[in-house]
């Protein structure tokens, strides 16, 4: 019964760790979500003043307990909204999502009507009454030859 017990408290841990560390950022995940104003990278990528000085201000942040939405809110407060990575997914910044995902499918479907189309064409192709008629002379002569292996 106790080992029941300890192994639904094991399992039970396993599955909250995640809810309970989600709500506490890391700075390396931040960093790669944050772009510095000035080279137009990552944070994680860049060593311009200002990006050391936003490292700092994460990591300042981190230290007081803010979440990962609060320390971009305050960031994009700061900088503006081109200092995230990722557009937001509202509003015309939403094209940039909509955009790819649609020429992907667009081009998914011509692909497949392009091939569909082209493999009925080719099937038509092997319609022995599709060509130009034989002269009598030469279908006398293949009707021979063809007579000559069935026999």
């Amino acid at each position: 019964m106790i080992g029941r017990v300890a192994l639904l408290l094991a399992l039970a841990a396993v599955l909250a760790a995640p809810a309970l560390a989600g709500g506490r950022p890391s700075q390396a995940d931040l960093e790669g979500e944050i772009v510095c104003p000035t080279c137009r990278t990552t944070l994680d990528q860049s060593t311009a003043p200002i990006a050391t000085r936003m490292k700092a201000f994460i990591r300042a942040r981190i230290a007081a307990g803010d979440s990962a939405a609060e320390i971009k809110a305050q960031l994009v407060d700061q900088f503006g909204p081109g200092v995230l990575a990722e557009p937001p997914k509202r509003g015309f910044d939403l094209l940039a999502w909509l955009l790819p995902i649609g020429g992907v499918a667009v081009g998914a479907v011509t692909v497949g009507v392009l091939a569909w189309g082209w493999s009925r064409r080719r099937e038509g192709d092997d319609d022995p009454g599709g060509g130009p008629p034989l002269d009598s002379e030469l279908e006398r002569r293949l009707d021979e030859e063809l007579a000559r292996f069935d026999g």
